[in-house]
């Protein structure tokens, strides 16, 4: 089983995660941000990941720090679980409807870290969190992933759709990229013969 742990404590944020990319879905998630919690319980349950996650944060400040060390250490999980990422697929995509949206996801496993951002909000919250933390939770879980990201909102109108299908649409792309190919065998998926940087270290 593909599976890390990851602990980071800053002066402004403590987080305990643990990922299991060959999981079922399951989860327990606490950063303190319940629209936030949702967003991560969504990328669990379709990306098939098995994922604990609690956070303690500097919330009454706002939720910046919870957000983004979050996603850093969940990027970090990943890539170590990861290893040195023979067999894997690499490449994943996802189109994904939630009623009137439609939003487009992109991912490459590729080690050089970089997101590509064409969501837009028509408000300033969705319940406590700020729309805006949403992008510095991709871009943090691009940059300690190791992965290329792309995003982009086709079409839509309301906020909560707009944000959900961003993360169903990373879920089944990471599902995609992270799942085993029988055909790689024990290969790595470059003419390189490395995929990673120094996140995926233990």
């Amino acid at each position: 089983m593909r599976t890390a742990t990851v602990a980071r404590t800053t002066s402004e944020t403590d987080v305990r995660l643990s990922v299991n990319l060959d999981g079922t879905g399951r989860h327990a998630i606490a950063t303190g941000v319940g629209f936030y919690d949702h967003m991560l319980a969504q990328l669990a349950r379709h990306g098939l990941l098995d994922l604990e996650i609690e956070t303690r944060g500097d919330l009454h400040i706002d939720a910046h720090h919870t957000v983004e060390d979050t996603g850093l250490a969940l990027g970090l999980a990943i890539a170590r679980a990861l290893g040195d990422r023979a067999g894997i697929t690499r490449y994943g995509h996802a189109l994904i409807p939630m009623d009137e949206t439609l939003t487009r996801v992109a991912l490459d496993i590729s080690g050089r870290p970089g997101l590509v951002w064409k969501v837009a909000f028509s408000q300033p919250r969705l319940g406590e969190m700020d729309t805006e933390l949403f992008k510095e939770f991709f871009h943090a879980l691009a940059q300690e992933g190791g992965l290329t990201l792309h995003v982009e909102t086709l079409y839509g109108a309301n906020n909560h759709h707009i944000v959900e299908s961003a993360f169903k649409g990373l879920a089944r792309a990471l599902r995609m990229a992270v799942a085993i190919d029988p055909r790689e065998g024990a290969s790595i998926p470059s003419t390189k013969g490395t995929l990673g940087g120094a996140s995926a270290a233990p």
